[in-house]
């Protein structure tokens, strides 16, 4: 493609060369220069593009875009230059790939907590309604049963506009996305005019380092995407949920148990039975239904109503949306895993305290028999977090069984003995089992009627690292093997 017609939609100086040169693929990583590339500077928070330059040309890319003056003999070569690299990086990256958004229905989703399983029911409503989606975000780009790993929530834009070609290309109708307030902040979903924009909540998170100086910008940075897209669905029982809107160029509707909004739940209740846990509710307001949702805990019903929102506004049958919250998984997210027996068995990525005490608290509400926390500590991280996961599980849980999780450098034993501090502090009970399978054969093997047994750690990831190596290791692999040989 000609950088005239990669640069058609937005406003750029021709510093050197000229803008007929071909360029073959546009990057943004010196490492990954190839002939014929345009090579995009941008300014991160430990390193700024421009520095490689140099790089760039000897390697042999064909343009380099720039939004600082450059020390270096650029004669031969095309230089571009712009106000903000990282801004325009999204714009030709749209162009690059053809405008995939524009043969996509886009949904975003922004908030502290709650995006990853909010992309998950709204990913299922639309397959029960015949809708093939793909989905961007913390487990990566999925596109049908393809899992894509990616480094942030909200990916580089180049990787947003080369992951919505291939959704397009491979018959998908929807592309829903984790809008992380960082992605907002940093152009990352900039040239993508949403159809549906959703607000979950506000809290505590981000703040400081390379992320935000404040809550107030945390909040700018959420709200900024309200002027990205069509229709807004709102949390109407958050507090800021007038202040996400300021500025706001959306219409929007509101969901909540206000009486005010749209989409009105009420009569919610816990639903359990062995091998399931849930939330059941009742929507009036836009929509009139009765919803079961097969994720634990009453926060599962915002989740569900920001879900039904934007589904509702896409003229999805009630049918389906009853049909896909009732039977929705999100990976490594209170994950159930069916199992023979009267208990419950689920897989969270709850790895630190905070985490840890969400779901725990959560599971509690449930009234199990016996509440089992199996968990580890990752190595080479704070010890204070040890001791505080440890003292967690210990005065939630009845029984905290304590393993390994990613010791890295460490060895497993002198973690293990950091967590046992914490459980110190409690009168929680607690058994050593050092290998992680070995752990889960423990919990399966002495599991009770009624019991809920909590696998925590490692949720989505499909790896055990040690000594600096990634292994293979995923729960429900090691689950079905357990289960195998006790049955043996």
């Amino acid at each position: 493609m000609k950088l005239e017609q990669l640069f058609s939609t937005v406003d750029y100086k021709v510093v050197s060369g000229n803008a007929e040169a071909e360029v073959s693929d546009i990057v943004y990583d010196s490492r990954k220069i190839k002939p014929g590339d345009l090579f995009v500077c941008l300014k991160g928070y430990n390193s700024d593009g421009h520095a490689y330059a140099a790089q760039a040309l000897e390697k042999g890319a064909s343009a380099i875009l720039i939004s600082d003056d450059l020390d270096i003999d650029t004669e031969d070569l095309a230089v571009i230059k712009v106000k903000d690299t990282r801004e325009t990086l999204a714009y030709i990256s749209a162009q690059f790939f053809g405008q995939p958004a524009k043969e996509l229905t886009t949904i975003a989703i922004t908030g502290t907590k709650g995006k990853t399983t909010t992309v998950a029911m709204i990913k299922r409503i639309l397959e029960c309604a015949g809708i093939k989606s793909g989905t961007i975000g913390t487990l990566g780009i999925i596109i049908g049963d393809k899992t894509i790993p990616t480094n942030n929530t909200t990916p580089e834009s180049y990787e947003i506009q080369s992951a919505m070609r291939r959704m397009v290309d491979e018959g998908c109708k929807a592309m829903i996305i984790e809008a992380s307030s960082i992605g907002l902040k940093w152009h990352r979903v900039d040239a993508i005019d949403f159809d549906y924009g959703i607000f979950t909540n506000f809290s505590h998170d981000h703040i400081g380092g390379a992320e935000h100086k404040d809550m107030d910008e945390y909040l700018e940075c959420k709200a900024m995407l309200f002027k990205k897209c069509r229709l807004g669905l709102i949390n109407r029982d958050d507090e800021k949920w007038q202040k996400i809107l300021k500025g706001a160029t959306c219409e929007y509707k509101t969901y909540g148990f206000s009486k005010d909004a749209d989409y009105v739940a009420s009569n919610d209740r816990l639903l359990s039975t062995p091998g399931f846990l849930g939330a059941s509710f009742e929507l009036s307001g836009a929509r009139n239904m009765k919803v079961e949702v097969a994720i634990p805990g009453h926060f599962s019903v915002y989740n569900a109503l920001s879900a039904i929102s934007v589904c509702a506004a896409m003229g999805i049958k009630n049918e389906h949306i009853a049909e896909g919250l009732k039977t929705v998984a999100v990976k490594g997210r209170v994950e159930i895993v069916p199992v023979p027996g009267n208990y419950t068995l689920l897989i969270d990525y709850a790895h630190n305290a905070l985490s840890m005490e969400n779901v725990l608290t959560t599971l509690r509400q449930y009234k199990p028999h016996r509440l089992i926390t199996m968990f580890g500590a990752g190595g080479n991280r704070p010890k204070v977090r040890r001791f505080e996961m440890g003292e967690t599980s210990g005065r939630l849980s009845d029984l905290s069984v304590i393993t390994e999780d990613n010791s890295r450098f460490e060895d497993v034993m002198d973690i293990i003995e950091d967590i046992k501090v914490g459980l110190a502090k409690t009168d929680g009970k607690y058994v050593v089992v050092p290998n992680r399978k070995d752990a889960i054969k423990y919990c399966i093997e002495n599991a009770e009627d009624g019991d809920i047994i909590v696998l925590a750690g490692k949720g989505h990831e499909d790896y055990q690292e040690i000594k600096g190596v990634k292994y293979h290791m995923d729960e429900r692999e090691l689950i079905a093997e357990c289960l195998e040989e006790l049955k043996q």
